[in-house]
């Protein structure tokens, strides 16, 4: 079973943002992911009721989820007459969302095992 195949349910949900938050992301951006990962698109209204976010809370979400590449908008029709809504999507899955979390941990250690051992080369001569 690969990690984007398993049902994403409640309490896998809640153990998943748990992770993402230990691993540096955002409550509400992990939130925001995990909620994606469920829906094909949908409206940030839709987000906000699935994630028990409010409006703001969701917009900043969606703005660093697609500066990041993971998540994409597009501008869809609006229900009867008005205005357009974009609707929002996860364009990466979440094994290639993980890997990028996983290289950018790897980058981060490495660059604080260089920092460590500059401090030791200074300190301990």
């Amino acid at each position: 079973m690969t990690i984007d195949s398993f049902m994403f349910t409640p309490n896998r949900n809640d153990e998943i943002v748990r992770i993402l938050v230990g691993l540096g992301i955002k409550r509400n951006v992990a939130k925001v992911l995990v909620y994606l990962v469920d829906v094909i698109e949908g409206p940030s209204r839709m987000i906000e009721r699935g994630t028990d976010l409010r409006q703001p809370e969701v917009s900043v979400a969606l703005k660093w989820l697609i500066q990041t590449g993971w998540v994409e908008s597009r501008e869809g029709r609006a229900e009867g007459k008005g205005r357009p809504v974009k609707m929002f999507r996860l364009v990466r899955t979440m094994a290639e969302v993980i890997g990028m979390i996983e290289q950018e941990k790897v980058r981060d250690a490495e660059h604080q095992r260089v920092l460590l051992a500059r401090l030791k080369e200074i300190v301990l001569k």
